[in-house]
């Protein structure tokens, strides 16, 4: 009898300590999970950072050259933040950010990846999109925030944005999309 008892008491320590590890295993791909997150989402804006947006985009592009389709990106440049931050404070720099990022976000499909990848940069991943189409969805965009009403602390604030866009064809690499994006947005500054 005594046999049986130490058996089934170890046995029981057994099943415990198996419990045990299986939810601390749980409690730690839950960390993992959290750190994923925070190193792949902007702290300020619920978007995706530069490293989670690099990551969409290298899915995209795979996908582009797997299926042959096109696809697009929109560098954003937010004009006048330095202006707003150095007039108005910091938080109100914050809140234009905030600010943009939404109107970019409701401006889009939802199936678009909208990211903040610098100080007053963002960019959008528009998937399955004509280079028309992404020109029209960028003038939108540009419309839709010089005409949006931002105020801070009583105070109108014009915003305005740059785009440029660059398509994605599954041949180019994330850092040269990239490039070519910021050129155009660069060019389209410099005529406006």
């Amino acid at each position: 009898m005594s046999d049986q008892v130490t058996e089934r008491a170890e046995t029981e320590q057994l099943v415990a300590e198996i419990s045990r590890l299986r939810a601390q295993v749980a409690q730690l791909q839950e960390r993992v999970e959290q750190l994923d997150r925070l190193a792949h989402q902007d702290t300020l804006i619920t978007l995706p950072n530069r490293r989670g947006f690099m990551r969409e985009l290298e899915r995209l592009i795979d996908r582009a050259k797997r299926y042959d389709h096109h696809s697009a990106m929109l560098f954003v440049d937010l004009d006048g933040l330095k202006m707003i931050n150095d007039s108005f404070g910091h938080r109100a720099g914050d809140e234009a950010l905030i600010e943009v990022a939404q109107l970019l976000t409701q401006g889009v499909r939802r199936s678009d990846v909208v990211a903040r990848i610098g100080g007053d940069e963002f960019a959008i991943l528009l998937e399955n999109s004509t280079e028309q189409s992404a020109h029209e969805t960028a003038a939108r965009l540009v419309d839709l925030v010089c005409g949006s009403e931002f105020t801070h602390d009583g105070d109108a604030l014009p915003l305005s944005i740059a785009i440029g866009v660059a398509m994605i064809d599954g041949d180019g690499t994330p850092k040269a999309i990239m490039a070519l994006a910021d050129e155009e947005m660069y060019r389209r500054k410099a005529a406006a």
